[in-house]
């Protein structure tokens, strides 16, 4: 094999070892084949292109569209022109999975599912690393600079696994970049033919000068092995340094979507996230809990939020606008006088682990009393958080209406608004046929929609010979859609989402409702509310009652009365209203908690995620060049000058939390947490001065930082215990130095100007300490290789050291 076969070889295969580092980030990880395929083809073609040989320019653009043409054939072939070439249909497609993908970036917890957008994401990043990568080292032969994507690509792994990316990957990633650089060597040495030595020959062998055996320098070797080393040890610090960040994707790997370790925060609930995480938690963990006068407590859902927007690939909510919280909701759409209607009364108390940006209500509420920043968005009537505002702790008072129609009005509703049934009744191009023509026969013989629905209903719930099954993907898309119908297995994702496509097709306009079943009743009167309680449910819309609620899951929540037969009167049945088949056992109005098996009640059933954020006005389309690029320039150019806001991040959280009981581990605590005011208040412009006391360093903070009374008392209670634990001979541990240290940073930041917080939050002063720590890392590299001496811009003072 030729020096540049070898090259690229290398570089396919550093690639795809770097790319193992995202395999814990998605389950099932079946895309990573897929993306194998790809790059063999990409790297191909690179190599024809050489072998013409191309100018590089001409070679690398050759790469880059068939990538596009590979992602297009991959993804989108439908939209393609002849199912190749990516036409304007084809970018938009791939525009909107891109959107998708982001979106579900933010709403996913680890693991999240292979969605078509974020395979899309996986699959394309991996090509245009591979690209950067085979470009650098083998077209323009520079081995050495292709290490960056590669540093990159494992660096987002690992940031956004929080450490459960773990040291294979680690080190598979590593390994392949060595392997690069061994091919590169070995190319490069292999073109210097017999290498001159300087030294003399062996007696009765060749000349002077001369490798005896044409072998390679040792000297090269040597620094190769140097180089090699080194980059190991830099790609050892970086990693390290970028932090855990929170919410959707980027929380843990827990089952209920925040930290995974029996704390942290509990994601919001949207059946669009891989459910099987929360179906296997060891214990239903409560979420909030509530008191309320309702009728019938049964079917008081607590509803989150409306997905109503249906692509073909996943149910979404729409851009939506929102609004200061009127102290009187309006009246809900489609609702007439003529229905009974009665007013609940709720207070409910959310969990401190409960954080999510939707407040759960009762649909539809009339009045809310929250504290808190909250926005109101009239077309779902949800609250939504404002600046950070989340359900944490919140306790909130609810009016809500208890809307109580009879199935012989909901049979007499009137005509649809005509922009209304537009909006909900669209269904995707690509929705496979056999969801129509199902619905259709299920329905044959209705007189409107109220019967249509209602035996759409029957047939999952009862009729139609389905199982309710956990074990099943979670997938929403048209094709999950099919499959459901043909296999007939799913939970209340797949039974809610299947039925609201189906009664689009039939006119009806349907949106998807997330949110809780009653939960559990308590012994003083309340309910409980727990994970397994989070659920998906249709509702439908019909004039003169507005939305209503449907319920097809079967073992779960409860079937509305108005969708069961009326009891007789003797009067003539009235041809409207559905009719029941006699020899059929009349329903029953089962309870989560009743009427769900042992084995469903112990593993739970819809699970929970993020809910999705603010809300954003969707592209017409975007070029897919100018797509790719764009997640090129976010993974390279975007996050690599975040490293140090990421580095500070991650060091607080290390600062500030639980380092044992111990009272090593007590000093060693509350050393970290004084660290971490002298550096934020570094961060702030003030420059730490170890020579002083922590008396006087506390004295000298005070008085250049501005600090108010609660700031300043603060910062003596952090040095006063950090003198506790240095002097005393029996030093007490302190209490609530983290709370004393956020309070120190809020009244630092209250002091400073604006463009002092901005700097202190993208561009801290105290991340120097990351070039302090290579420069210790090369001064023990100095000693062993006899490197140069480091420059003297990585040299710190000793008033810097903090």
């Amino acid at each position: 094999m030729s020096g540049r076969g070898r090259l690229a070889l290398g570089a396919f295969a550093a690639t795809l070892m770097a790319a193992c580092s995202m395999l814990p980030l998605v389950d099932p990880v079946s895309w990573l084949a897929q993306a194998a395929f790809l790059l063999a083809v990409q790297s191909g073609v690179g190599v024809l292109g050489r072998r013409v040989p191309l100018p590089r320019p001409l070679t690398v653009a050759a790469q880059a569209l068939v990538m596009v043409v590979l992602l297009t054939v991959a993804f989108v072939r439908e939209q393609a022109v002849a199912g190749v070439l990516p036409g304007p249909q084809a970018v938009r497609q791939l525009s909107e999975l891109l959107t998708a993908g982001a979106d579900d970036v933010g709403q996913y917890a680890i693991p999240a599912p292979a969605t078509p957008g974020i395979r899309l994401m996986l699959v394309g990043g991996v090509l245009l690393v591979g690209l950067a990568v085979d470009a650098l080292a083998v077209t323009f032969r520079s081995a050495a600079p292709a290490g960056l994507p590669l540093l990159a690509l494992y660096s987002v792994a690992a940031g956004l696994s929080e450490g459960s990316a773990g040291w294979l990957w680690f080190l598979l990633a590593a390994c392949g970049y060595l392997l690069l650089l061994l091919a590169e060597g070995r190319d490069r040495l292999s073109q210097w033919g017999r290498v001159f030595t300087g030294a003399a020959g062996s007696r009765g062998g060749s000349s002077a000068g001369l490798d005896a055996s044409g072998g390679r320098a040792l000297a090269p070797v040597r620094t190769g092995r140097r180089i090699g080393a080194l980059a190991l040890g830099i790609a050892l610090v970086v990693p390290a340094a970028l932090p855990a960040l929170d919410g959707g994707l980027l929380a843990g790997a827990g089952g209920a979507g925040g930290r995974g370790r029996g704390g942290g925060t509990i994601s919001a609930v949207n059946p669009l996230v891989s459910l099987q995480d929360n179906l296997n938690q060891p214990e239903d963990r409560q979420v909030m809990s509530y008191r309320t006068n309702a009728r019938k407590p049964s079917d008081f859902y607590l509803r989150i939020l409306a997905l109503d927007q249906f692509n073909g690939n996943e149910w979404r909510a729409s851009t939506r606008r929102l609004q200061d919280v009127p102290q009187r909701f309006p009246t809900p759409a489609g609702l007439s006088s003529g229905v009974t209607v009665t007013e609940v009364k709720t207070t409910v108390a959310a969990s401190g682990s409960y954080k999510q940006t939707y407040l759960p209500l009762p649909y539809p509420a009339a009045e809310v009393r929250v504290g808190g920043k909250w926005r109101f968005e009239p077309e779902g009537r949800t609250l939504v958080g404002d600046d950070g505002e989340t359900t944490a702790g919140a306790q909130y008072t609810v009016t809500s209406l208890d809307v109580q129609p009879t199935g012989r009005q909901l049979a007499a509703a009137g005509a649809v608004p005509p922009a209304l049934l537009r909006e909900y009744t669209q269904v995707p191009d690509s929705l496979p046929k056999v969801v129509a023509r199902t619905a259709g026969e299920i329905t044959r013989g209705s007189a409107n929609s109220y019967e249509r629905a209602v035996k759409l209903q029957d047939w999952f719930a009862r009729e139609g010979g389905f199982v309710y099954d956990t074990s099943v993907d979670s997938g929403t898309g048209g094709k999950a859609i099919a499959r459901f119908l043909e296999d007939k297995q799913g939970f209340c994702v797949h039974f809610s989402f299947t039925m609201a496509a189906m009664a689009r097709t039939l006119g009806i306009p349907a949106r998807v409702a997330v949110g809780f079943t009653p939960g559990t009743v308590q012994a003083d009167g309340s309910y409980a509310v727990g994970l397994r309680d989070a659920h998906a449910w249709p509702e439908l819309y019909f004039e003169g009652v507005g939305w209503t609620r449907f319920e097809p899951t079967p073992t779960r929540g409860t079937v509305p009365s108005y969708t069961l037969p009326e009891a007789p009167t003797g009067d003539t049945a009235d041809p409207a209203l559905p009719e029941e088949d006699a020899s059929a056992p009349a329903p029953a109005l089962p309870s989560a908690s009743e009427s769900c098996p042992a084995q469903m009640r112990k593993q739970g059933e819809c699970g929970q995620s993020a809910a999705p954020g603010a809300l954003t006005a969707s592209d017409s389309g975007t070029p897919t060049g100018a797509v790719l690029g764009l997640v090129g320039a976010a993974v390279v150019v975007l996050l690599l000058p975040l490293l140090p806001m990421f580095w500070r991040l991650r060091a607080r959280s290390r600062r500030l939390g639980s380092s044992g009981r111990s009272p090593a581990d007590a000093t060693a605590r509350t050393l970290a947490v004084w660290r971490e005011v002298t550096d934020t208040a570094w961060d702030h412009g003030i420059v730490p001065d170890e020579a002083l006391t922590p008396r006087r360093a506390a004295e000298r903070l005070v008085a250049l930082g501005r600090l108010d009374t609660e700031a300043a008392e603060a910062v003596h209670r952090v040095a006063g215990a950090v003198e506790q634990v240095l002097y005393a001979p029996e030093p007490r541990p302190a209490s609530g130095l983290a709370g004393d240290v956020r309070t120190v940073r809020t009244g630092l930041g209250l002091a400073a100007g604006r463009a002092t917080r901005l700097r202190a939050l993208v561009a801290p002063r105290s991340s120097v300490r990351v070039v302090w720590a290579l420069s210790r890392r090369r001064a023990a590299a100095a000693a062993r290789f006899r490197l140069p001496a480091r420059p003297s811009w990585a040299r710190r003072t000793s008033r810097q050291e903090g």
